[in-house]
């Protein structure tokens, strides 16, 4: 059941306030995947956000979450200009033809590392965001929670293991998604957890056979 918050959504800063919170989000998402500083930003735009990005706002929202920006951040009116003090380029493009949202921007970020990472995400009214691709992987994140993102191989017997780490540590699993690229080839777990942000569990989960990586995402404000 939706309570008033999520109904009329969070107090936003831009000329389409519906547009702006949860673009901002969207690039928030992607700088926490991406784990450092961002010093490349392209993005591709879809549907009505390909149409209207500049005029209401989505390409400054989106920059300014990259950059870290909440989305009732002041500074995010001037987030283009912000990104390119900070170092970061950022460029747009417009595509159509794929089936998505009609809200949805694709983020290629590239950190200083070379470390990079790419998330198609959508923005689905009132702030709230829904990620369906990471790295071309199939997901399934909203943010509203605390998430664990695990890489893994896909073997029998792994998802239990990933579950029995999380329910050891009392964490009540709200969502999961799971997605391969092929029987026994690379493979990722998304799943929201409510009462729990236990950093820890990242390294529990990371040891475990199989397993390439874990990252865990905190709720954005």
């Amino acid at each position: 059941m939706s309570n008033v918050l999520d109904i009329i959504g969070p107090v936003m800063i831009g000329p389409s306030s519906s547009h702006t919170a949860g673009a901002a989000r969207l690039g928030r998402i992607a700088l926490e995947l991406l784990g450092e500083p961002a010093v490349r930003a392209d993005i591709a735009l879809f549907g009505s956000f390909a149409k209207t990005y500049r005029g209401h706002g989505t390409d400054r929202a989106l920059v300014a979450g990259i950059l870290g920006f909440a989305a009732d951040d002041v500074r995010l009116r001037d987030s283009l200009a912000i990104a390119a003090e900070h170092g970061l380029a950022v460029s747009f493009a417009t595509e159509d033809g794929e089936d998505v949202h009609p809200n949805t921007a694709r983020i290629a970020l590239t950190g200083a590392s070379g470390r990079r990472v790419e998330v198609l995400g959508s923005s689905v009214g009132g702030g709230a965001i829904l990620i369906t691709q990471i790295d071309g992987m199939a997901v399934h994140l909203t943010g509203q929670h605390v998430t664990f993102i695990v890489l893994h191989r896909d073997v029998p017997g792994l998802i239990a293991a990933v579950t029995d780490v999380l329910a050891d540590a009392g964490a009540n699993i709200c969502d999961f998604h799971l997605s391969r690229a092929r029987r026994g080839g690379d493979a990722v777990m998304s799943i929201e957890v409510e009462g729990l942000q236990d950093e820890g569990l990242t390294d529990r989960l990371a040891r475990l056979d199989d397993v390439a990586g874990a990252i865990m995402l905190k709720p954005l404000a």
